[in-house]
């Protein structure tokens, strides 16, 4: 019976040798990884928090890097698209500044105006890199690494070492207690299994006040780190919002200068070319020869002429023209090849651009007089 008291004594040493040996390999690293016995109720609780804590802070320091790599790369590529955009301002610039057009130059002056608000964007776009960096990625980072959240863990690893420790002390008790159940009476026993149970009164207080310590710095951290999340993506918010809208106010200033040059190219009136003169009021050419007055007015009474009203003023430089105000009703007699036409206003006769008019009515020569 001695013999066989000797070997359950040896096997469970060897039992409890191997339990250690595994508790010690999970609680390397980390926290919470073990399973085993909880001492009593409200350390079980503890327990429980901070595991909770543990894995709530771990999620949210890595969100954290996750902002933290997403920023980065909005930066990176932001710095890219802002050296794609200050060469296609530069373009722009010098377009507008190398060819100016004969005809108005509303290309080059669109050209000019956008190369500066495209400038304008790209210094937005640096702006909004600067503050996405100082105002989010890096205080985000600073957390990351901070002294705070890196102590708060290493409580808490105490604290489950702790708990650890007090698991194989139980252990200990057990394997006391089975001894002295075994050899009652011996004082050595005795005194073993006194000073195990002393020592785990020991290790509950400490670890009470560990646990406590632990949680609420476990606690804290994660509220700060909550906090301070939350405070970075409404900033991240806020500075792009902000950016949107100086870029929409910038294209919509240069919007607006852009179609006020094109309207007011548009409304101006059309251009005479100065070697285009008006032909001679006293006579017109027909296949070289000069038509006489006579058979001038012969051919006007059966000539088919047109009302035409006035869309752009035009000022007579010469004694043959004939000056018209917008708006003008004007009895068009004659349309020269030449871009002029003849005809008579307000009792006046002469030529005028032919571009000038728009056709209102036709009407016969002889009820001429009857228009106006």
């Amino acid at each position: 019976m001695e013999a066989l008291r000797k070997q359950a004594n040896k096997l469970r040493e060897q039992v409890a040798k191997q339990q250690q040996v595994v508790l010690r390999q999970f609680s390397a690293t980390g926290y919470g990884n073990s399973d085993t016995i909880v001492t009593d109720e409200a350390e079980f609780q503890r327990h429980q928090l901070l595991e909770k804590l543990y894995i709530s802070t771990r999620t949210g320091k890595h969100f954290q890097r996750d902002i933290v790599r997403g920023v980065e790369g909005l930066i990176a590529a932001g710095s890219k698209k802002i050296e794609i955009g200050t060469k296609l301002s530069e373009d722009c610039r010098k377009y507008g500044a190398e060819n100016p057009s004969y005809s108005g130059g509303t290309l080059a002056k669109a050209a000019s105006a956008y190369g500066t608000a495209r400038a304008n964007i790209e210094k937005e776009r640096d702006n909004l890199n600067r503050a996405l960096g100082s105002q989010i990625a890096d205080p985000l980072r600073a957390m990351i690494t901070g002294v705070p959240l890196e102590d708060a863990r290493h409580l808490a690893q105490r604290y489950d070492r702790m708990r650890q420790e007090a698991e194989l002390q139980t252990a200990e008790i057990v394997r006391r207690q089975a001894r002295v159940r075994e050899v009652p009476g011996n004082p050595e026993n005795i005194m073993k299994l006194q000073a195990a149970e002393t020592k785990m009164q020991e290790l509950k207080a400490n670890m009470a006040v560990l646990g406590k310590e632990a949680a609420a710095a476990m606690a804290a951290v994660e509220a700060q780190q909550q906090r301070l999340t939350l405070q970075r993506l409404i900033a991240m918010v806020e500075a792009e919002s902000a950016h949107h809208r100086r870029i929409a106010q910038i294209l919509d200033e240069v919007q607006a200068e852009m179609v006020s040059e094109r309207q007011r190219i548009e409304s101006a009136p059309p251009t005479v070319a100065n070697n285009h003169i008006p032909p001679s009021y006293e006579s017109s050419v027909n296949g070289g020869r000069t038509m006489q007055a006579s058979s001038l007015d012969r051919s006007v009474d059966k000539a088919m002429y047109f009302l035409a009203e006035a869309m752009h003023a035009f000022e007579a430089e010469t004694e043959g023209e004939l000056s018209l105000t917008v708006g003008d009703y004007v009895v068009v007699r004659q349309v020269n090849s030449s871009g002029w036409s003849e005809g008579e206003c307000n009792g006046k006769a002469g030529w005028f651009p032919s571009a000038y008019v728009e056709r209102r009515q036709r009407v016969q020569a002889s009820k001429v007089a009857e228009v106006f």
